[in-house]
């Protein structure tokens, strides 16, 4: 069970709960534009500007949605990070904002060429995609264990 029927009430009433809904998908679009920008630019040597401020954009929402998500994780689970439910997903979020932050730092630091810069945001990305493959996980497997512990609770009830 990843919630406790009172982490269950806490993440229900929370208003970052909504802002965690809203911000995951806006991330995953300006993730999704990027990349093509990106793509675009590493096989075609166009749209440079374009490529490199849809890296910020995706860095600055990463850094939105981790910010959010760790006072989520203080409203739900009690403390800001690691909480057990949630753990090897925020190790691994670590990973993707280390890579994001290594992008920005060799940006403006002006470390490497702009396609090697470029190749360190793919993989950035490349950790997003995992890690947000975590959460989706993670998350529909305790939509259906609340699924299965309404049922059982209706079986239950029936049988009484």
């Amino acid at each position: 069970m990843l919630y406790t029927p009172a982490e269950r009430e806490r993440r229900d009433a929370s208003v970052w709960t909504l802002v965690q809904g809203i911000l995951a998908p806006i991330q995953f679009l300006i993730f999704a534009v990027s990349l093509a920008l990106v793509v675009r630019y590493l096989a075609t040597g166009e749209g440079l500007g374009l490529a490199t401020g849809s890296v910020i954009a995706k860095t600055i929402a990463l850094y939105t949605i981790m910010v959010t998500g760790a006072i989520w994780e203080k409203v739900v689970f009690g403390r800001y990070l690691f909480a057990p439910a949630f753990y090897w997903e925020d190790v691994f979020s670590m990973l993707v904002i280390a890579l994001h932050t290594a992008y920005v730092a060799a940006l403006l630091l002006d470390i490497g060429t702009d396609r090697a810069r470029l190749i360190l945001a793919l993989a950035a990305y490349a950790t997003y995609v995992i890690n947000a493959g975590q959460f989706i996980l993670k998350l529909r497997a305790a939509r259906l264990g609340a699924a299965a512990q309404a049922a059982d609770a209706t079986a239950g009830m029936a049988a009484a």
